[in-house]
C-alpha cells in the first residue's frame, strides 16, 4: 500500500453513444469490444475520408457501405473518429452521420490529437491518428484508401506526411491502394525504407500502385498473393516486436483502372491550380480531390469509392486469416499475450486476485536522517512485490491459493519473478514481448518510514479487459475477487460488472492515494463489498464522489477515530465493510454492527438491517529497529484478513490474523514473509501478543 503516487491514467471504457459522462479518453463501441474479447477479426477504418475526402451524402453512404463489406467478409468494422473530445473506436450510424455532416470537423493526426481532445472538438482521424487509436485498442489491421507521403518538391519544402513516420513507430498493418498519386511516390518509398517499414504489393506483381492507377512506375520490395500470405507477413512483423508497421498496397480493381489515365491528367491540372492559388499543407489533398472530381465529371469519385470498397474486402479477408493464424499460434499480438483455452483447463481456485507484480528494491538508511543529493550509508536488498502479487502470495502461503491474473515482461526479471512465485498459481500471468516487468525502488529511513519511492509500472496498463475476460467463468463463480488499483479503470469496471451480475464479493485494494479513485469514477464502486484504504486513500474516494474531505489529515488518535467513521459512512451505503489501515495507530473496521462487532461476512443482498459502527484495533507494538521492510505490511494484513473471512471466522479473529501477518512482514526483508504459515497467525494458537480491547464507535445515520 505504501507506494509513490502516480497520475491516474484514463483508460479505455465502453459507451453506447455520444452523450455520456465525460470520464474517459477512449470509447470502444460494444460490438468492437466484444469482438476483441472473443478474439474475432476486427478491421479499423479511418474517418478523414468521411470528414474531408468526399462530399455529403457520398461520404456517409460510402462509410456505411464499407462497414457492410467488412461484415460480409466475417470481420467487425471499427471506424475511428473524434467526437466531442473523445476518441471513438467504432461508431454508431448516428455518429457516422454526425461526422459526415459536421462542417467544423478537423483533420486529426498525431500532432492534433492533444489539442482536439483538450478542447472537446470533433474530427476525422488521418492514417496516423487512426493507427494510434487502433493500436491502443488492440486492432492489428487497418484499411484506408491511400496513405500520405512525401509531397512533390518535398526535398525543398520538407512537407512529409506524418502517416509515414507513424508507420515507422506503430505496429499496425495498413491496407491501402498505395500512395496518392498527387505525391512524390519514389521519395515516399525511400522514406518508408528509412523508417524501416515493410512494404508489399498485394497480388502477383511487385508493381506499386498509385491510388487511381494500378502502376506507378515503382516497385515494392515484396509482394504477397493471398490473404493467408499477408496474414503470415503481419504475424511475423508483429511477433518480432519491431515497433514498426507494414504497408500492404492493393491495386485498384482492373475494371476501374481504365479511367486512370484521364484521372491522372486531371490530377496534373489540379496540382497546377493548387500551386497557383497558394493552397498549402493539409488543404492540398481535399482541394485536389474535389477539383479532380469536377474535372472528371464524377469518375474519380466513382473510382475512389471502388478502390475503398476493394481495400475493405481485401483487408477484411486478411484480418480473418490473421485471426485464424492467432488461434493456431495462441497469440493475440498485443504484446504476445497468450490466449489460454480455459474451457479445456480446470482451475480449482475459488478466489481470484487481479493486480500488479513488481521487482522491489528496498534501500534502508542506517542514519537517523537521510540527506538528499549525496550518498547515504545503508543496505539495499531485492524482493518481489506488487500489491496484487503480495496479496496472492499471502493467500497462497495461508492455504487459499488464488488464481492470480497479472502481466510481466519477457526480460531478465520475469524468470526470477516466476521462479520466486512457484508456490502460487501464476497460470494467468501474461508474459509480454517488448514490455518491461514492473520495478519499484523504495528508500526508507532507519525507522522504517518511506522516504522516497520510484516506480516503473507501465506494464500494469496491459492488464486489460480484453485479457481478463478470458476468465469470465472463474470470475462469475469466485468466492472472492480482489483487484488492486494498478489495473486500468476499464478492467475494474468489467470485473465489477461481472461481480454485480453474479453476486460475487469484490475487495478493492487502492494501492495509493491517486489510484484509489478508480472504481469511484463510475457506478462500479457500488458493486464492491470490501475496500482497505489508508486515511489518505479514503479521502480520495470521498473526494471523487464529490463529498467534503478534511483539508489536513488528522494526526491524533482522537481526531482519527472521529474522522474515519464520517468518511466511511457514505461508502457503507453499498459496501459491506471498509477496513481503514492507520499505520502505528492500528486499524479501524467499519460496517454493520452485529453482536458487539462488525459483520464481515459477504451478503448476497446489500440491504443494511442494523446500525453502523467502527471498531478500532490498536497496532501491535514494534520498535523501529525491528522494522526491516514496510512495503508489504498492509498487503499482508489484507490477505490474512481475507483468509479469515473466507473461513467464516469472527471479526476479532480476522483482524488479529491480519495484524500478526503484518508484523511478520515488517520483520522480513520480503513484502510477504516466506515463513508465513496459517499456524503462525492462527487466532486460537498461543501468541506472545497481549491483545488490547478494541474500541467501538457508533456511526450516525
Amino acid at each position: 500500500m505504501w507506494r509513490l503516487s502516480a497520475f491516474l491514467r484514463r483508460c479505455i471504457t465502453t459507451s453506447p453513444g455520444r452523450h455520456r459522462k465525460k470520464d474517459s479518453l477512449f470509447i470502444v463501441h460494444p460490438d468492437v469490444k466484444e469482438a476483441l474479447a472473443d478474439h474475432r477479426p476486427v478491421v479499423a477504418l479511418e474517418s478523414t475520408i468521411i470528414t474531408h475526402g468526399m462530399p455529403y451524402p457520398h461520404n456517409f453512404s460510402t462509410a456505411k457501405e464499407v462497414e457492410v463489406i467488412v461484415r460480409a467478409e466475417g470481420a467487425v468494422p471499427a471506424t475511428i473518429g473524434i467526437l466531442e473530445g473523445s476518441v471513438h473506436v467504432g461508431l454508431s450510424s448516428d455518429e457516422l452521420d454526425f461526422l459526415a455532416q459536421n462542417k467544423t470537423a478537423l483533420k486529426v493526426s498525431r500532432r492534433d490529437l492533444p489539442y482536439v481532445i483538450s478542447k472537446g472538438l470533433s474530427g476525422g482521424t488521418t492514417v496516423s491518428g487512426t493507427m494510434i487509436a487502433a493500436h491502443k485498442a488492440g486492432i492489428p489491421v487497418f484499411v484506408t484508401g491511400g496513405i500520405g507521403g512525401v509531397h512533390r518538391d518535398g526535398e525543398n519544402s520538407l512537407d512529409v506526411s506524418s502517416d509515414l513516420t507513424e508507420l515507422g513507430r506503430t505496429p499496425i498493418a495498413v491496407v491501402s491502394a498505395g500512395v496518392k498519386s498527387i505525391l512524390d511516390i519514389g521519395r515516399t518509398l525511400e522514406f518508408l525504407e528509412t523508417q524501416g517499414v515493410c512494404v508489399a504489393t498485394y497480388g502477383e506483381s511487385k508493381s506499386f500502385p498509385a491510388f487511381f492507377s494500378r502502376q506507378s512506375g515503382f516497385t515494392s520490395p515484396h509482394h504477397v498473393s493471398s490473404p493467408q500470405e499477408a496474414a503470415d507477413l503481419i504475424a511475423s512483423t508483429l511477433s518480432l516486436g519491431l515497433h514498426s508497421g507494414l504497408l500492404l498496397a492493393v491495386p485498384i480493381p482492373e475494371e476501374h483502372a481504365a479511367t486512370g489515365q484521364q484521372i491522372e491528367e486531371a490530377i496534373q491540372t489540379a496540382v497546377t491550380e493548387a500551386s497557383s492559388k497558394g493552397v498549402r499543407g493539409r488543404d492540398v489533398t481535399p482541394f485536389i480531390l474535389q477539383r479532380v472530381n469536377e474535372l472528371t465529371e464524377g469518375k474519380s469519385l466513382q473510382a475512389n469509392i471502388a478502390l475503398i470498397h476493394n481495400n475493405a474486402k481485401v483487408g477484411s479477408q486478411i484480418a480473418c486469416a490473421l485471426s485464424k493464424h492467432k488461434e493456431k499460434s495462441g497469440s493475440n499480438f498485443r504484446g504476445d499475450i497468450k490466449t489460454r483455452k480455459l474451457k479445456d483447463q480446470r482451475i480449482d481456485s475459488k478466489t481470484i486476485v487481479i493486480g500488479g507484480i513488481n521487482v522491489d528494491f528496498i534501500a534502508k538508511g542506517t542514519t537517523k536522517k537521510l540527506v538528499f543529493g549525496q550518498t547515504n550509508p545503508g543496505s539495499v536488498c531485492q524482493s518481489f512485490g506488487g500489491v496484487g502479487r503480495n496479496i496472492a502470495d499471502c493467500l497462497s502461503r495461508l492455504g487459499h491459493k488464488p488464481l492470480f491474473i497479472s502481466a510481466i515482461g519477457k526480460d531478465s526479471h520475469s524468470d526470477a519473478v516466476l521462479n520466486y512465485c512457484k508456490h502460487m498459481d501464476t497460470s494467468a500471468v501474461a508474459r509480454l514481448q517488448d514490455q518491461r516487468t514492473a520495478t519499484y525502488c523504495a528508500v526508507i529511513t532507519e525507522s522504517g518510514e518511506l522516504s522516497l519511492g520510484l516506480g516503473d509500472m507501465d506494464i500494469h496498463q496491459q492488464i486489460q479487459e480484453q485479457y481478463v475476460c478470458q476468465f469470465k467463468d472463474q470470475l462469475a463463480s469466485a468466492s472472492l475477487v480482489v483487484v488492486d488499483g494498478n489495473i486500468p479503470v476499464s478492467t475494474i469496471d468489467y470485473v465489477c460488472q461481472i461481480a454485480k451480475k453474479h453476486a460475487v464479493p469484490v475487495w478493492f485494494e487502492p494501492t495509493d492515494a491517486d489510484k484509489a479513485c478508480k472504481p469511484f469514477l463510475s457506478e462500479s464502486w457500488k458493486a464492491l463489498s470490501y475496500t482497505s484504504p489508508n486515511l489518505a486513500e479514503l479521502c480520495t474516494m470521498n473526494h471523487t464522489l464529490g463529498l467534503p474531505t478534511p483539508t489536513e489529515l488528522p494526526r491524533s488518535l482522537e481526531d482519527v477515530l472521529g474522522c474515519v467513521p464520517a468518511l466511511s459512512r457514505p461508502l457503507l451505503e453499498h459496501l459491506n465493510c471498509v477496513v481503514v489501515t492507520l499505520g502505528a495507530l492500528g486499524v479501524m473496521v467499519c460496517g454493520e454492527h452485529d453482536a458487539g462487532t462488525v459483520n464481515l461476512q459477504p451478503q448476497k443482498q446489500k440491504q443494511r438491517k442494523g446500525r453502523l459502527c467502527a471498531i478500532h484495533y490498536p497496532a501491535l507494538a514494534m520498535s523501529s529497529k525491528e522494522t526491516v521492510n514496510v512495503s508489504g505490511a498492509g498487503d499482508s494484513f489484507a490477505g490474512a484478513m481475507m483468509v479469515g473471512i473466507l473461513q467464516g471466522l469472527d471479526t476479532d479473529s480476522c483482524v488479529r490474523m491480519g495484524l500478526l501477518a503484518a508484523r511478520t512482514s515488517l520483520l522480513s526483508p520480503h513484502p510477504i514473509d516466506p515463513s508465513l504459515t496459517a499456524d503462525a497467525i492462527h487466532p486460537e494458537k498461543p501468541h506472545s501478543q497481549l491483545w488490547s480491547k478494541p474500541t467501538c464507535v457508533w456511526i450516525e445515520d
